[in-house]
């Protein structure tokens, strides 16, 4: 037997322990997951599925596309629900429609315009996956990936993947880590790092979607957003940041002292930047990319559950989507489609485009670390 063959059944073995030790960590608790159905080879990778638990709060993840595939977390009555988007088999992800539910995104996330950009002078082209663009790392894309499992235990999972020199048009091998921690804090934390060994751009973020009411249980226009920011990014009509910064003042995208996201939905006839979006699905600033501290990025709460989700981050900026497109055709892990504006997503990023040069720096080189924080905290109203 070849050794690749070997290492194979070997990975093959320890996904299954694993998965099938912890099976009834999250079966029973809220959402209804057999790791059977995620036990697949993908591009000669083994595919598995993880459970995680601590504290109030329980998760299943999937080393495809690393993504969060269930999130339980409890009401104000400690009847706990499903609040993150997924599907209940690898096969669903891989006929889904919607094909970033709870995904690692990158190299990078957002759109680049005709998939070019220039880097220390130099050309760089990258493929297209979204009409005359480059969208969310292409294609093949980070979320289309199969990661390899490093270290699995009852709260933690690392994950790592190596993104090779010209993968989707992007420069240099680049090695990547992510590792998901539930605490006893009810957090859901994820670390993602990064080195290159040639200068190359990078801006990852998690692309899970949210229902604090629980997946599948209707529309998220009642849920309260606040988000601490006085500048959103404008875009074009094909949703490319155009550089310039906007005040959120005596606009739609004013969130500071926090409303429901359905408020003022409605004036996307109006409002031009609403219109492009087809509802929300801009960048907002939080702060300076040179402060690496840990800040708040976004607070959600559910006023009939009284679940409250609170995002904070080390990135300097968080894209607010308001699930704009989503027609029922993809049908979630609780046997529910998903709707127009029945979830959102809060991907925390840097709010730069590689093409836009007085925005923050998305360039990382040989010798440097990248280093990005990601955390959900959970709580109730009292």
């Amino acid at each position: 037997m070849k050794k690749q063959s070997i290492f194979l059944v070997l990975i093959t073995l320890f996904i299954c322990s694993k998965t099938m030790s912890q099976s009834n960590v999250v079966n029973g608790e809220c959402a209804p997951l057999n790791p059977k159905n995620f036990n697949k080879v993908i591009d000669g990778k083994q595919v598995g599925l993880f459970f995680l638990k601590n504290g109030n709060l329980t998760a299943a993840i999937t080393n495809y596309g690393g993504r969060i595939v269930s999130l339980c977390a409890p009401d104000k009555n400690g009847q706990k629900a499903d609040v993150v988007l997924g599907f209940k088999s690898i096969d669903d992800y891989l006929k889904a429609t919607g094909v970033y539910h709870g995904a690692i995104v990158g190299r990078i996330i957002g759109r680049i315009a005709k998939g070019n950009f220039e880097l220390d002078g130099k050309a760089q082209s990258l493929t297209i996956n979204n009409g005359a663009n480059h969208q969310h790392g292409g294609l093949k894309g980070f979320h289309n990936q199969v990661w390899e499992v490093k270290t699995a235990t009852d709260s933690s999972l690392v994950l790592s993947y190596i993104s090779v020199d010209g993968e989707m048009g992007y420069p240099g091998t680049l090695k990547v880590e992510a590792t998901y921690t539930l605490t006893s804090n009810n957090d859901l934390t994820l670390k993602l790092s990064a080195t290159t060994d040639k200068t190359t751009i990078i801006n990852l973020t998690n692309h899970a979607f949210f229902n604090l009411a629980g997946e599948g249980n209707g529309s998220i226009l009642d849920h309260i957003l606040t988000i601490p920011s006085n500048y959103f990014c404008a875009v074009n009509p094909d949703k490319i940041k155009t550089g310039k910064l906007l005040k959120v003042t005596g606009t739609p995208f004013d969130f500071r002292k926090g409303k429901s996201i359905g408020a003022d939905i409605g004036l996307e006839k109006s409002n031009k930047q609403l219109n492009f979006g087809g509802g929300y699905d801009q960048s907002y600033v939080l702060k300076k990319k040179k402060s690496n501290k840990i800040i708040l990025a976004a607070t959600v709460v559910d006023p009939k559950s009284g679940r409250k989700l609170e995002v904070l981050t080390n990135n300097s900026g968080v894209h607010f989507f308001s699930s704009n497109f989503f027609k029922g055709t993809d049908v979630g892990k609780m046997g529910k489609p998903f709707h127009f504006r029945e979830s959102f997503a809060l991907e925390v990023q840097d709010y730069n485009s590689p093409n836009q040069k007085s925005f923050p720096t998305l360039i990382l080189r040989p010798g440097e670390k990248y280093e990005t924080y990601t955390v959900y905290h959970f709580s109730n109203l009292k």
